[in-house]
């Protein structure tokens, strides 16, 4: 091939003009400043709600999606905007959006097992694999869920 290596392992950044990036990407871009191959930070983290919220709705838009994923995706992204929560932001602030990011995750979740994860992955804006965010996402959901929260209400914890 030319003499030239490429390694399995290094990642292919494709740069797109400024302008054919997404208005959600470029803000994004704003709050995560980061070179290729950088390790996620702490904005990164804060900015998983709004991503995987994204990509639901960017999924809902996609013609290759099928209708019962956009069925899921519109519950996921209306209990996300809804003013009405298990756990109500105005109370508890940050950590009221858990429940968010748990119904969020558990669509997506759902989702994938339907779509193809090309599509879900031309679609994501988060840095790294999309489908690693949701897969950790969910298991940290379901760690929640099926753990944490029947031990408590059983008074073990």
């Amino acid at each position: 091939m030319n003499g030239e290596t490429h390694l399995a392992d290094e990642p292919v950044v494709i740069e797109l003009n400024p302008r054919e990036r997404r208005l959600y990407d470029r803000l994004r871009a704003q709050v995560v400043k980061a070179g290729p191959g950088s390790a996620s930070g702490f904005r990164d983290a804060m900015l998983l709600l709004p991503d995987l919220g994204v990509l639901l709705l960017r999924l809902l838009r996609d013609s290759r999606v099928p209708f019962s994923c956009k069925v899921i995706a519109v519950l996921g992204v209306g209990y996300a905007l809804s003013p009405i929560d298990l756990i109500p932001s105005l109370l508890v602030g940050p950590i009221g959006l858990v429940d968010d990011l748990l119904v969020v995750s558990a669509a997506l979740s759902k989702i994938l097992n339907q779509v193809h994860p090309d599509i879900v992955r031309s679609h994501w804006s988060g840095r790294g694999d999309a489908l690693d965010a949701i897969q950790r996402a969910a298991r940290w959901s379901a760690s929640i869920l099926l753990d944490r929260i029947p031990r408590r209400l059983r008074g073990r914890d």
